[in-house]
């Protein structure tokens, strides 16, 4: 069974969807007005995984994230350079859509823009006004934060110790410092729609509060999203969208830990941030993927080119090890050998323990572990010449692991094994000139060991690559 830390209780619960065999879930998603950073891509990142692993145990998942598509960062950039709020809009969610696949991060199966779902948060809004829950003020709409009893039950705080709270917005206009905006009255220069209270923009918490309610309904199993999103926008979600709707709005709320540079949070704020994009210019991006999975999501972790470097290289071994059997499989013969079901036990045996370690609370480095028990017997056993049905068993494990963490090479990658490749031969050509043919003879092995099969011909070497 499926457990899942739940911030909301506090302890890992066993996951029991709403409905049978089905998993609804919402991450939220980015601010577009820039490329996003290696501390935002760890949401997206993890939540992705959770998406695969869902599926990957059977359950039929649909996913929403969203794009803010309207808020104060992306006007700003706008008016910084010349042009419309929906031009910065639509060129990072581009952006960001080539970062994410880098990443292996699939597309959602609803990635919903603020600004589609207007008619969706003024009936909320309008909602909560008839009902008491807020009220409006010279073109404003706040919520009474106090009329929602359960407020804080996120986050874990009291109502009267959040009054002195870092984040409470004070103003003469609301009834109490703990009201928050649902509907912004417009300002001059910037974008806005017509509402029963006048021209104005919506309020932050309130676009996924709608988002949430149109495409997966009152009620979702799982929402997630970063732990600096707890207080107060997560807080503000559920109590508006309670008070709303009379019904729970999430059953589980997931939250990753914070990535930090010299032990501070990663922020655009604290100008301490590296985008995925310059990162994965250097790197490329799954040792990206593979850092962010290899650590308990709830855990902060330390970034520095020095671990992506490592992540490389560790991503390195897993690939070598894809090539190796690839190779072999294509050659080998033979059918299972008495003695080899042992080591074909052995084999699944990681399989097991990659799902015992994801089922505890969403484990990756426990099945990232498992995965490389799994690439440590393979290469043992190569060397001990496997049949080939022994081997075609390892590979169909290693192939569904791969694929489950996304640790899959793109055309980017291949390219880079190419240009590795065409390096390797310069250099045998090289010492075969030279009449250092032990050398060859090296870089020859070392190119088989990747699966890569040479061809000396008249018009010059020529090779294979096993798949």
């Amino acid at each position: 069974m499926i457990k899942l830390y739940n911030t909301l209780t506090a302890r890992k619960d066993p996951f029991v969807p709403i409905e049978e065999g089905k998993v609804k879930m919402y991450a939220c998603g980015p601010t577009v007005y820039n490329f996003f950073h290696v501390g935002n891509a760890r949401c997206f990142v993890l939540f992705d995984m959770l998406r695969r692993y869902f599926e990957y145990r059977g359950y039929e998942v649909t996913f929403v994230q969203n794009f803010t598509d309207i808020d104060d960062k992306v006007i700003r950039r706008a008016n910084e350079e010349g042009v419309t709020y929906t031009d910065i809009a639509e060129r990072y969610i581009k952006e960001y859509f080539t970062d994410a696949r880098g990443l292996g991060v699939r597309a959602a199966t609803v990635h919903p823009h603020a600004t589609e779902n207007m008619g969706e948060i003024l009936s909320i809004v309008k909602g909560l006004v008839d009902e008491g829950f807020a009220y409006p003020m010279d073109g404003d709409v706040y919520f009474r934060t106090r009329k929602f009893r359960d407020y804080g039950k996120l986050s874990g705080q009291a109502v009267e110790d959040l009054e002195s709270g870092a984040r409470i917005d004070v103003n003469d206009k609301k009834e109490d410092p703990l009201d928050f905006a649902l509907w912004k009255a417009a300002k001059p220069g910037e974008p806005s729609w017509a509402s029963p209270w006048g021209e104005g923009r919506p309020g932050w918490h309130i676009e996924c509060s709608a988002m949430v309610r149109r495409y997966l309904g009152k009620t979702i199993d799982i929402h997630c999203g970063g732990q600096d999103l707890i207080f107060p926008h997560h807080e503000n979600e559920i109590a508006q969208s309670e008070c709303c709707n009379h019904a729970p709005f999430a059953n589980f709320w997931l939250h990753n830990g914070y990535i930090n540079v010299d032990n501070r949070k990663m922020s655009k704020s604290l100008g301490n941030f590296f985008t995925v994009r310059e990162i994965a210019e250097k790197y490329g991006y799954l040792p990206i993927r593979y850092f962010l999975l290899s650590s308990h999501y709830r855990s902060p972790i330390n970034f520095s080119e020095e671990v992506i470097a490592q992540a490389s290289a560790a991503l390195d071994r897993i690939f070598n090890c894809v090539d190796s059997l690839a190779f072999y499989v294509k050659n080998a013969e033979g059918e299972l050998r008495p003695q080899e079901a042992e080591l074909c036990a052995a084999f699944r045996a990681t399989k097991d323990a990659m799902i015992e370690g994801m089922d505890d609370d969403f484990n990756t480095g426990a099945g990232i572990a498992a995965l490389f028990d799994l690439v440590a017997l393979i290469n043992k056993a190569l060397a001990a010449k496997p049949s080939a049905a022994a081997a075609r068993e390892a590979k169909a494990l290693l192939d569904e692991m791969t694929e489950l963490f996304g640790f899959v090479r793109t055309e980017d990658e291949d390219s880079e094994l190419t240009a590795w490749i065409e390096e390797k031969i310069a250099a045998r050509a090289a010492a075969k000139r030279e009449k250092n043919y032990a050398a060859a003879d090296a870089i020859r092995a070392e190119l088989l060991e990747r699966g890569v099969t040479l061809q000396d011909t008249s018009q010059g070497t020529k090779y294979t690559v096993a798949r």
